[in-house]
């Protein structure tokens, strides 16, 4: 570890009594005291014991105790909280996976003091501890814990949290060696083999001339070093992500790396709780170089695990749709760790339906594709029964597991990932390699939490598809799906959600037929982007046509639906445009109940805004507010244009502006077809197709005299 170390004594009880506790357990790696910061609802980490690398701790060193995670959560509760494997933190804390891709047991208990609770005792294990902590073990970790919160009673004020952790050595009696001393170090010196042994510190306290001949380097040069010190080409995340895979699972842990320029070398990692032992040996001749160099140098430890997994957590962050989560899958998990082929699936009901492939024939898919749940292939099923991962390397391996799962593809090396979230399956993810693929423990390591990570965002994904598809729906059913055909007048309409959120909003548009003569268009806008503006806008067009077919005259139709939207208290309000036309008489009245005026093309004449004295919002609960009339004549071949803001509120932009520039385009690309025209105006306000609100358009030109 990096940083200040401070030997434990009177000026350091906490750190004493945390080496004594990681001390009496026995097999612990490590343990960590945080503390909470009496100025904001923080875990900040005052002490560190153990043999972890510093850059581990790192983004740790402040908990925000509204984040979950099994410290914080020891502390909100007030309980011990376990964690027994990689697998159970990527299901329960997906986040905290993604920082710490390695397979470790924590223990978190809460330092409760006679006043509150002081923060929180950390204490760490390797995977090999097995699923339970007894009760025995359960007790003597209250027991410490209690310990240390009397020590904190004791003190006075609240204790300071440095900046940096202070961290103490971990001392344990050393045991004597089987052998002596001698005969070992000679038997080593004779070893055809090289061995490095690196205390815990990863400093090399012991090379064998092996060793020192496969490295390149003499004894001297390598003793009191960190091995990617002294050679370069080992200064790599590959091999630090092996060095902290050995060091927190406790399981050896085996790289190939190149030492320049063309000598290819095996490493073997065995962690203990005094360091690490590294033998080393040629790579076998006519081993596949290629093949290694790219597991080594392409593969998701050479862009760091850690980081990788930040990467995809932080697109992962981004994704809103199905679709986007399985795009950003494809896109960085297939190269990352060198996978040609990906099937994402899900659980519904008793079906698993197919969301998302690369690589693979569609044939292939539609085999998949739905399947009952029972029918699943046999790897699939039972990844999602027990929730961890299966890997094949190839596909002897795949039939010695599976003898019943018959062959669907010509992949060679599968990885099946359950996709969990709140402790139930939700669906799968499938990597396929075209040829033979050996996964190495770093990348179990990583594609596990990987998985709790997609299972999150595929979940929220499906929500709001959900969502989205239930408001789309909704709103199709409530805006008019055709315009009723008016003698003497063309009409066109169009409607677009916002480009971003759930794709819905509360504007509407209609066109209402009243005698043979005389027609109502009406346009508004609800206030909101969500399903209750939606269902408001739903409301307010049907009392709007339930008072204009009743012969209301048009500021009462306005009125009538003010008391209607206030009686339902719906908190929000509507603006509202509407235009009686009188096609006979060649006459236009309009009310507005706080709508942007519309848009008049007279022929030969310019485009300009309609000078309308508005009156309130509907929905407000005035009392009885007054609508004034504006009437107008509207000459065949005239041009009404009916909007909401959506089409000319532009951010930083001033709205007088943008309206006049809507006007000049109308003016000039008047004689287009209605149709034409309209798409050509909102083409013209929005040519990137991105808008940050809904967008209604009414167009409405008389074509041919009437009479009454």
């Amino acid at each position: 570890m990096t940083g200040r170390r401070d030997q434990p004594g009177p000026a350091d009880p906490l750190g004493e009594e945390l080496a004594a506790v990681v001390h009496r357990t026995g097999t612990a790696l490590g343990g960590a005291l945080y503390l909470r910061d009496p100025r904001e609802p923080v875990l900040g980490l005052a002490v560190v014991c153990g043999r972890l690398p510093a850059e581990m701790t790192a983004p740790w060193r402040r908990l925000l105790l509204t984040t979950p995670s099994p410290a914080t959560d020891a502390v909100r509760q007030e309980r011990l909280v376990w964690v027994a494997s990689q697998e159970d933190m990527a299901r329960l804390y997906p986040a905290v996976a993604a920082y710490v891709p390695y397979p470790l047991a924590v223990a978190c208990a809460p330092l409760k003091g006679r006043r509150h609770c002081w923060g929180v005792l950390v204490l760490l294990w390797p995977a090999s501890h097995g699923a339970h902590l007894g009760l025995r073990e359960r007790e003597r970790i209250a027991v410490n814990a209690r310990r240390i919160a009397r020590a904190l009673d004791k003190t006075t004020g609240p204790p300071e949290i440095p900046e940096q952790p202070r961290e103490v050595p971990l001392h344990r009696p050393a045991e004597e060696p089987e052998h002596p001393a001698q005969a070992a170090a000679d038997l080593i010196e004779r070893l055809p083999v090289g061995m490095l042994a690196l205390d815990r510190e990863a400093r090399i306290t012991l090379a064998n001339p092996s060793a020192a001949r496969l490295l390149g380097r003499s004894v001297g040069q390598l003793y009191g070093k960190q091995p990617w010190q002294s050679l370069s080409w080992l200064d790599t995340h590959t091999c630090a992500d092996a060095y902290r895979t050995a060091l927190s699972s406790r399981e050896p842990s085996t790289l190939t790396v190149l030492r320049p320029p063309d000598h290819w070398l095996d490493f073997r990692l065995y962690a203990d709780d005094d360091g690490v032992i590294i033998l080393i040996g040629p790579h076998p001749t006519g081993a596949d170089s290629t093949r290694l160099s790219s597991a080594s140098h392409v593969g998701p430890a050479s862009a760091g695990g850690i980081y990788q997994l930040m990467h995809l957590a932080a697109a992962l962050a981004e994704t809103v749709r199905v679709q986007d989560v399985v795009d950003r899958v494809a896109d960085q998990i297939l190269p990352a760790f060198g996978a040609q082929g990906l099937i994402m699936g899900t659980v519904e009901a008793d079906r698993m339906p197919v969301v998302g492939h690369r690589g693979y024939d569609r044939k292939i898919i539609e085999q998949l594709d739905g399947l009952p749940t029972d029918a699943a292939l046999a790897p699939i099923a039972r990844s999602l029964a027990v929730g961890t991962p299966a890997f094949f390397a190839d596909r002897a391996e795949l039939a010695r597991a599976y003898p019943e799962s018959p062959p669907v593809s010509d992949k060679n090396a599968w990885a099946f990932l359950p996709l969990v979230t709140s402790g139930r399956p939700i669906g799968y993810c499938l990597l396929a390699y075209d040829e033979p693929h050996e996964f190495t423990a770093a990348e179990r390591s990583l594609l596990t939490p990987l998985a709790g990570l997609i299972a999150q965002a595929l979940d929220r994904a499906r929500l709001y598809d959900a969502k989205h598809g239930l408001a789309h729906a909704l709103q199709q059913t409530l805006l008019p799906q055709a315009l009723p055909t008016v003698a003497g007048l063309d009409v066109a309409a169009r409607y677009l959600p916002s480009s971003h959120g759930m794709d819905i909003g509360g504007d509407f548009y209609d066109l209402i037929r009243l005698t043979d003569t005389t027609t109502a268009a009406v346009i508004g806008d609800v206030q909101g982007h969500d399903v209750t503006a939606a269902a408001l806008m739903g409301q307010a067009r049907t009392a709007v046509h339930s008072h204009a077919t009743a012969g209301a005259p048009p500021d009462q139709v306005l009125a009538r639906t003010d008391r209607d939207l206030a009686d339902l208290d719906a908190g929000r309000f509507v603006s509202c445009l509407y235009a009686h036309l009188d096609l006979a008489r060649h006459r236009l009245t309009l009310a507005s109940a706080g709508h942007p005026p519309p848009l008049l093309h007279h022929p030969g004449h310019r485009a300009h805004t309609l000078d309308i004295d508005p009156g309130p919002p509907l929905g407000l609960g005035l009392g009885t507010p007054s609508y004034p009339l504006t009437s107008l004549a509207l000459p065949e071949g005239s041009l009404l244009a009916l909007y909401t803001d959506g089409l000319v509120e532009v951010p930083g932009a001033d709205i007088g502006q943008t309206t006049a520039d809507l006007a000049r385009h109308l003016n000039a690309s008047s004689d287009l077809p209605l149709h034409q025209l309209i798409d050509s105006l909102v083409d013209h306000t929005c040519p990137t197709g991105r808008h940050t609100d809904d967008i209604a358009l009414l167009l409405l030109q008389p074509h041919r005299s009437t009479t009454p």
